[in-house]
């Protein structure tokens, strides 16, 4: 998933408090949020660093998922049954805010232009881009993003989606561009959660009971959608061209392949010998003795 702060991060502040510091955190509107010391990049920055802005666009990357799920049945990532496939929460979903990849606990504008949090820090309230979209053309709504948090908290989502909001009492559409979330208690890092929720539309689906969406492509606002899927081991993810972030400084450079699949695969050799074979581009490895051991041969000795 799109969150604008990984598991791992949440895990470590939960142990670790600190200050949050948005650009104006008495001051009003914010456009960036952090945990501690200031945001790296200024209000009205043009792009994050490390991408390069004119990048090329266009070509086709194959991956493989590190874990050993050897298929999917599903395209519902939130639910508790079945298994979903890679790629959907980073292409497909997106969040109110984002990280970036060169700072730790710092987020930006995404879905929301930006935010202010309230000075007792019991809630925080976000006005949506003005431009944001889902994939359906719709723009996308606070009655969206009320809808998406009592999805994840509710019964027929993942225990382990809800508990990750547990702290967050509800989320309040308030008026075209305005959502506000309330908080249990006065917390640093709930503002960044909250600005880490996915969001989607509320047609997805077309009301069947959440837990009963399974193979209704997700409608959502990010830069890529589901292009085929092939007996529930390979699935294409298309750019969009008609994507409404594309000028977004924390968009711009970014997701720049045309075609991005995922091939999955039920055996660990097999999975290694199709890679040898170049049926896709990128393979992680996390075991020393197989890295040692099985990346040999021709082609790995000319790089």
């Amino acid at each position: 998933m799109a969150h604008a702060l990984s598991l791992r991060r949440r895990a470590l502040l939960r142990v670790f408090p600190m200050a949050m510091l948005p650009w104006a955190a008495k001051a009003g509107a914010a456009e960036a949020m952090a945990l501690y010391d200031a945001p790296k990049y200024p209000p009205g920055f043009t792009h994050f660093d490390y991408v390069n802005p004119h990048a090329p666009v266009g070509g086709d990357l194959w991956l493989t998922p590190p874990s050993r799920a050897g298929s999917f049945d599903k395209l519902n990532p939130f639910t508790l049954r079945g298994t979903a496939p890679p790629g959907l929460g980073a292409l497909v979903f997106e969040t109110l805010m984002t990280s970036s990849w060169d700072e730790a606990n710092s987020v930006y504008g995404l879905l929301a232009d930006d935010v202010v949090v309230a000075p007792d820090r019991l809630s925080a309230r976000f006005r949506l881009h003005p431009r944001a979209r889902f994939s359906n053309g719709e723009a996308v709504r606070p009655a969206d993003v009320q809808a998406s948090f009592e999805t994840l908290t509710g019964p027929r989502a993942a225990p382990s989606i809800k508990a990750q909001f547990a702290d967050i009492v509800r989320a309040v559409a308030e008026d075209a561009r305005h959502v506000r979330f309330e908080f249990r208690r006065p917390n640093h890092e709930l503002p960044l959660i909250a600005a880490g929720m996915p969001v989607f539309s509320r047609k997805w689906g077309g009301g069947k009971p959440f837990d009963e969406i399974v193979n209704e492509a997700p409608i959502a606002s990010g830069p890529y959608a589901i292009a085929s899927t092939s007996q529930n081991r390979d699935i294409v993810y298309a750019r969009r061209a008609d994507y409404w972030g594309w000028d977004l400084p924390t968009r711009r450079g970014q997701f720049n392949f045309a075609r991005i699949g995922y091939k999955l695969f039920r055996d660990e050799t097999a999975r290694l010998e199709a890679f040898k074979a170049g049926d896709f581009d990128l393979i992680q490895e996390f075991i020393a003795k197989n890295w040692a051991r099985q990346y040999t041969g021709p082609k790995f000795a000319s790089g």
